[in-house]
C-alpha cells in the first residue's frame, strides 16, 4: 500500500485500510485511520515494532581497549546506536545466501582506532558501506584519558525487535480518535473555567459558542486529555471514542521514515495473512 499525504485506500487480500496522514514532524507522523479496528491497528503496531529489519551492530571484536569502560559495556553502547538502513540491499542473516556465515549481502563491517586524550562518538566509526552509518553522529560512546586507547571491529546486520530492543525502529501507539459534543446551554456556564483548562486551543469560543478545533484535537496529544477532563468536570461537554477511526504515532528512531515502516509493515502483514492461507 502506498503513503500517500492525501487519503488513500488500497490493500491486497483482506487488508484493506483508509488512511491519511494529519500531522508530520521529522521523524514523528500521525496518522489517521478510518473503516477499522483494535485489532488492525495493534497489528501494525506490533509489526512495525518487533517485526520490521533494521540495520544495528550484533558482534564486537576487540583489538584493544584501555578506555574507562568494558569491553561488554563498549559493545552494549554501539548496539544500540541507531543505523540508516537498506533493506533493499541487505538480507536478513538467516535468509541469505550465504546461510548466516556472513558475507556482503548480509553485514557491514565498522571499526575504530582510537588514542586519548579526547571523546569517542559514534561519527568516529568507519563503516564499508557509506549508506549505513549512525544517524545520530554525536552520540557519546566514551572518553579516552591520556594513552588510553580503543582498537576493534564490529559487525552490524539486519534483525528485528521480537528478538532485542535495539533493532526495533521506533515507538508506535494509538488512540480512538476522541469525538467531542458540545451542549451550549449547559457549557457556558462554565465557559470560563472549560476555556482555561483547555490550555492548547482545543476548546475556543467563537460567537459567544464554544467550538471544537478538530485540527488541534487529533494532532495535539494534550489535547484530548483536556477535553476529558473538562468532559469529567463540567456539564455540556461529552467525549466518546470512535470504534473504527484511530489516530496513530509512528515515532522513528531514525533507521526508516514512518511512512516507509508503515508501509514495509503493512507489506509483512499480507504476507503473514498469505501464508496462513496456506496451511
Amino acid at each position: 500500500m502506498a503513503v500517500a499525504e492525501k487519503k488513500a485506500e488500497d490493500g491486497e487480500g483482506d487488508l484493506k485500510m483508509k488512511y491519511k496522514i494529519i500531522d508530520e514532524k521529522d521523524n514523528v507522523v500521525k496518522f489517521l485511520f478510518e473503516d477499522s479496528n483494535h485489532t488492525e491497528m495493534n497489528f501494525i503496531r506490533r509489526t512495525i515494532m518487533f517485526n520490521v529489519p533494521v540495520m544495528a551492530i550484533e558482534d564486537v571484536y576487540f583489538t584493544k581497549n584501555t578506555s574507562p569502560l568494558y569491553d561488554e559495556i563498549i559493545a552494549q553502547r554501539l548496539g544500540l546506536i541507531p543505523l540508516s538502513t537498506d533493506i533493499i540491499t541487505y538480507n536478513q542473516p538467516e535468509a541469505c545466501k550465504c546461510k548466516g556465515k556472513g558475507c556482503a549481502k548480509c553485514q557491514v563491517k565498522l571499526s575504530a582506532s582510537l588514542k586519548g586524550p579526547g571523546t569517542f562518538y559514534a561519527k568516529d566509526l568507519k563503516t564499508t558501506d557509506p549508506k549505513i552509518k549512525p544517524i545520530y553522529p554525536n552520540m557519546l560512546i566514551t572518553k579516552l584519558g591520556k594513552n588510553q586507547e580503543i582498537v576493534f571491529e564490529a559487525v552490524a546486520v539486519l534483525g528485528k525487535g521480537k528478538e532485542h530492543m535495539k533493532w526495533s525502529p521506533a515507538l508506535v501507539y494509538y488512540i480512538n480518535k476522541p469525538e467531542v459534543k458540545i451542549d451550549q446551554k449547559k457549557a457556558l456556564k462554565n465557559k470560563k473555567q472549560i476555556l482555561e483548562a483547555c490550555s492548547s486551543g482545543v476548546i475556543i469560543e467563537n460567537s459567544g459558542k464554544l467550538e471544537v478545533d478538530k485540527e488541534i484535537l487529533l494532532k495535539e496529544e494534550l489535547a484530548s486529555e483536556q477535553v476529558k477532563y473538562v468532559a469529567d468536570k463540567y456539564d455540556g461537554i461529552n467525549v466518546n471514542d470512535s470504534e473504527s477511526e484511530f489516530v496513530m504515532t509512528i515515532e522513528s528512531w531514525g533507521q526508516l521514515s514512518p511512512k516507509e515502516l508503515l508501509k514495509k509493515s503493512q507489506e509483512l502483514i499480507i504476507k503473514e495473512i498469505n501464508s496462513a492461507k496456506l496451511k
